[in-house]
């Protein structure tokens, strides 16, 4: 509980300088360097929601200071849902009130339960807004579901899962996939499937057994918000930790109760559960994620042969699908457009002419020299590069052409038939699903793929290694995680050796 408070209290210090809008502006760092970079998604990580819609999700997002600000964050635990106030007459509670009031919610969450209403927001997103239409016919279930919608955050205590706990202090590696897993999923219907609020944008998941991580819907912002949020929260927390605070804590008596928030559930309402329970199941079973942690060389590497190292794991990921099915394929590699005012993302794309000739010379069974190989490398890092600073100074194509066929419809104009084409179409179905989430920690984001017969793969380069995530679906006969895994490292190691050799470095590595 201790440590739940801390983060607790280093969210809401990160908070302080969001509300104050105190951040100081990014900066771009390559590439018309001091550029500022809009800010607008880091005030959009608190207190923001995503409500289901029939046709289309709506993004909520508090835009004016009419309504007070919240001051109590949703704590779940063994799926019972809880109010708990953090702020009180104006004043933040200290650790050891948190500490009082998560072990009374720890308490009261085994008393009377409830079903598990939290199991709802894992449905499709057409089913679960028809599920909420129901929910809100009854006012306890619009006060409750208001009470979770305005919330700071989401603070889920997980009940210990069916394997050991992380070794503290050891690097990340494939022995944490259960740990990624618990993060994405909960574990399914039977552990912490029901302890998530998957609509609230940030939910911070701490397990008695000592795993902790968070969940995050990306409606509001991009990765590079979230981490800067979780590297003040651990530097909040370490920074703490050797801190010795003379802080009176109330009296236990003196604190309100966090409430439980209260339902009245229909016959509908739980049978929806139950078919939500189901869908959960077939979803967490489904899912095939593998992680990767390369050691053989890191970002530094690519850097010291005058090579992007983000160019380098994209050409390295097309040899890879190449490897796998004879072809590369569209890809989607996230480019940000801070730069422009409400700015998100854009598409870098990294299936190339220049990709596949360099995959084609790399698996060629005829006998092309290193010179020859090493020159296709070059060219395709250099594409591939010139394409990224294209993207994120504004010039990729995909937002462009997504806001042409917007304004048509707005219009009421007819729809241009590129979109109606089937190379749109399919230019659209990312096989490849990729993105680039920089930090120093030794941490890993994944997600799953976008398209039934794709992959996920998220990367983190650190200066002497790689993290991976690579996810694919199990029902699908022509993916798996494992053999990608597998040829992924072979295609870092080639494209490392043939570097080498080109360079007369006889630092070669073999296979086994």
């Amino acid at each position: 509980m201790r440590f739940a408070a801390k983060v607790i209290s280093g969210i809401l210090d990160y908070k302080v300088i969001i509300d104050a809008k105190a951040l100081p502006v990014d900066r771009a760092r390559h590439n018309k360097p001091g550029q500022p970079m809009c800010m607008e998604q880091y005030y959009r990580l608190f207190s923001s929601y995503r409500v289901p819609g029939l046709v289309k999700d709506e993004l909520v997002s508090p835009t004016c200071s009419v309504m007070p600000e919240p001051e109590h964050i949703i704590v779940l635990c063994n799926n019972q849902v809880f109010v708990l106030d953090v702020i009180i007459n104006f004043k933040r509670l200290s650790d050891q009130d948190l500490v009082s009031q998560l072990k009374r919610i720890v308490d009261l969450s085994v008393e009377d339960p409830d079903p598990s209403i939290g199991f709802l927001t894992a449905m499709a997103r057409t089913d679960w807004s028809r599920a909420r239409m129901k929910l809100m016919e009854n006012s306890t279930n619009r006060d409750s579901l208001d009470m979770i919608e305005r919330c700071i955050f989401v603070l889920c205590l997980d009940a210990p899962m069916d394997h050991p706990p992380a070794e503290v202090g050891k690097p990340m590696d494939a022995d944490d996939e259960p740990l990624a897993l618990q993060m994405l999923h909960g574990g399914g219907m039977n552990m912490n499937g029901g302890n998530r609020w998957f609509d609230k944008t940030m939910q911070f998941i701490i397990g008695t057994d000592g795993t902790c991580g968070l969940n995050y819907e990306h409606s509001p912002s991009e990765g590079v918000a979230v981490v800067q949020l979780v590297e003040h929260l651990l530097k909040y927390i370490d920074s703490e930790t050797h801190k010795r605070k003379l802080t009176r804590a109330q009296s236990i008596c003196e604190l309100p109760f966090p409430r439980k928030l209260r339902w009245k559930l229909t016959s509908h309402t739980l049978e929806d559960i139950e078919r939500a329970k189901v869908s959960l199941e077939q979803s967490v079973r489904n899912l095939d994620l593998k992680l990767i942690r390369f050691t053989i060389f890191g970002k530094n590497f690519p850097k010291s042969q005058n090579m992007s190292p983000d160019a380098f794991i994209q050409i390295a990921l097309q040899l890879t699908y190449y490897r796998m099915y004879g072809r590369i394929t569209h890809t989607y590699e996230s480019a940000s457009t801070r730069r422009f005012q409400l700015g998100r993302v854009d598409n870098i794309r990294s299936a190339s002419c220049e990709a596949l000739k360099f995959a084609k010379a790399m698996t060629s069974q005829d006998s092309i020299p290193t010179d020859r190989k090493m020159q296709l490398l070059r060219q395709t890092i250099e594409f591939q590069t010139d394409n990224c600073i294209q993207t994120i100074l504004g010039h990729g194509v995909d937002c462009h052409l997504l806001s042409l066929r917007e304004i048509a419809a707005e219009l009421g104009e007819p729809t241009p038939d590129l979109f109606t084409d089937r190379s749109f179409t399919d230019s659209n179905l990312f096989h490849l699903s990729t993105s680039q989430v920089l930090t120093k920690l030794d941490t890993f984001m994944c997600y799953g793929p976008v398209v039934t017969d794709g992959y996920g793969a998220a990367y983190n380069p650190h200066e002497d290694y790689i993290l991976f995530a690579i996810t694919s679906f199990k029902d699908d006969k022509d993916t798996c995680s494992s053999l990608f895994r597998t040829h992924l490292n072979k295609s870092l190691m080639d494209m490392f050796n043939l570097c080498n050799s080109a360079n007369n470095n006889f630092q070669i590595y073999q296979e086994g």
